[in-house]
């Protein structure tokens, strides 16, 4: 096992020797990396992260030693990881899912090519560098794609063709690719589905040290179900909201707010947050429902200007209704013909009460440290007095 930094490199026994600190200057992220590394090297019997803040307030949680060992193993088996994979670390040392990244890289004897969490995670990589195995938000993974399926474009210049080239040759070279950290959009699904590359949409939380179920989205293999990884026992409650235990939650069960339609396979279809219901003229409306209604238009017709848009659904306060449903979109509004037509289609696809009755816009959403969108710091000023 070793960890590329880009101009070092380092292996096990140099990072428990902590020979980063007398070297060049890294990020803070580098040094976040290699800290944690250093104690995972040491034998470090527990481990404190923090939540990302996307569904609450963030909060420290300690993970065992085990607990992340037991998910590193799981999805090298789920995913067919050998010793020597070469792993990109893109994602934020700070939190779970980077850390993750490390922890896979120190228990299957990956080597790891560590880069700044930036939107593109390739642009520092060598002309020749390899990659196995990545993990990557939907923001980051759509920014590579954009790249990577230009060169079909006739208006590419020789430069641009080469980069996308490149970048699809890493792409597709993988032998998994994992998306997660929120909702992939079906425009983001349907480019997916021409990478040869196996990917994989993810669902866990920090509590359950990652991902505890994995849904292929490309290929023969392509599903519409989360399967859980080994070891994973999932029900729901009565709300009809998960439960998981497992070994990567200690044995104990995690409860989650995460509604869920539970197959006799023991697959399993994500519906939304149990917390995230509108309830509007007495009608429960489901946001991510209709944020996936949203996407599908957004796909089917992008001349209305959302197809390359940061949205979300959300409920404020009404007289009549008790909440109205609207749609927040980030950047500059929409023109008025474009608007009347996206309300009209998301009304179609839609039942009563469940569409959007207006649209809202932000010049730029608030993030969470993660990247994820802040949807309560976001909504904040449109509740104010």
């Amino acid at each position: 096992m070793q960890i590329d930094l880009g101009a070092v490199r380092y292996c096990a026994d140099e990072i428990r020797a902590g020979a980063w600190r007398a070297g060049p200057g890294l990020s803070d992220n580098a040094c976040a990396a290699l800290d944690f590394m250093q104690a995972w090297l040491c034998g470090g019997a527990a481990f404190e992260v923090r939540t990302s803040g996307s569904t609450g307030a963030p909060k420290p949680i300690w993970l065992t030693r085990e607990q992340m060992e037991a998910s590193a193993r799981a999805t090298g088996a789920a995913l067919g990881l050998a010793p020597h994979h070469v792993a990109l670390v893109a994602l934020p040392a700070h939190y779970i899912a980077g850390r993750m990244m490390l922890v896979r890289g120190c228990v299957l004897d990956l080597d790891m090519c560590l880069v700044e969490p930036a939107g593109d995670p390739f642009a520092g990589l060598a002309d020749d560098a390899q990659i196995d195995f990545a993990a990557f938000v939907p923001l980051q993974l759509q920014s590579l794609l954009d790249i990577a399926l230009i060169a079909s474009s006739d208006s590419c210049f020789p430069e641009e063709t080469a980069r996308s080239l490149r970048y699809r040759r890493l792409l597709d070279g993988m032998a998994a690719i994992l998306v997660g950290g929120g909702p992939v959009s079906a425009t983001l699904e349907a480019r997916i589905g021409q990478l040869a590359a196996p990917v994989y949409h993810t669902y866990g939380m920090t509590e359950t040290a990652t991902h505890v179920a994995l849904r292929r989205m490309n290929g023969s293999s392509a599903d519409g179900r989360f399967v859980p990884l080994p070891g994973v026992v999932l029900g729901s409650d009565a709300r009809g909201c998960l439960h998981i235990r497992g070994p990567m939650t200690g044995g104990a069960t995690v409860q989650t707010n995460d509604q869920v339609e539970i197959y006799p396979d023991g697959t399993f279809v994500w519906l939304g947050r149990w917390d995230n219901v509108i309830n509007s003229g007495g009608v429960k409306v489901q946001v991510e429902q209709v944020e996936a209604a949203a996407a599908r238009v957004a796909a089917e017709q992008p001349e209305l200007g959302l197809a390359r848009r940061r949205f979300f659904v959300a409920g404020l306060p009404d007289d009549r209704l008790g909440q109205e449903v609207v749609m927040v979109v980030e950047g500059l509004p929409l023109d008025d013909d474009p608007e009347v037509h996206l309300l009209r289609a998301l009304g179609q696809k839609l039942p009563r009460y469940h569409a959007p009755r207006r649209l809202l816009y932000l010049p730029a959403f608030a993030d969470t440290a993660t990247g994820k969108i802040d949807r309560r710091q976001s909504m904040a000023s449109f509740h104010q007095p």
